[in-house]
Parts: structure tokens; sequence; C-alpha cells
């Protein structure tokens, strides 16, 4: 249990500055976290969806999804608070 939630930090952690350093962003770690754990979620779910294979690991095309997703996420968010949001 305590494995699986390291990992999932350590995934959203990675995925979050991936997104951090593509959409040009300034969050904190804590923040990178959140939104890389939420991408990952979104990643797999939409590689899920398109393709049969979400987030499994510690690996990089888990990694890549959750980037991807991470992404998504910070765009979703921007394009719904246009100069509110602080991703």
């Amino acid at each position: 249990m305590l494995t699986t939630l390291l990992v999932w930090a350590l995934i959203g952690l990675i995925a979050g500055f991936i997104a951090e350093m593509v959409t040009k962003g300034n969050q904190s770690w804590v923040t990178n976290i959140v939104v890389g754990i939420l991408g990952a979620i979104l990643g797999g779910w939409l590689s899920t969806l398109l393709t049969g294979r979400g987030v499994e690991g510690l690996d990089p095309v888990s990694l890549l999804i959750a980037a991807v997703g991470a992404i998504i996420l910070v765009f979703l968010v921007r394009a719904m608070a246009p100069g509110r949001s602080s991703l």
C-alpha cells in the first residue's frame, strides 16, 4: 500500500514537472504532484480507451501517458478559467 502511494507520488511529480515545462507554468512541487496524479488518471483513462493500455507502473510508457494527461489537464483548467488559473 505504502509502496503504491509512493510510486503514484513519484509518477505525479515527474508528470507534473513535464507538464509544467511544456505549458510554461510555475507551480510548486506539491501542485506538480497533484496535477501529475490527476493527469495520470486522465491520461490512463484516455489511453485505455484508445489503445487498451493505461498507466501500469513506473515505466517510460506510463510516464509518457501520465505527462500527456497532465498537459491536457493544465490546458483544460486554463481554458475553463482564463486569467484565474495559476496552473
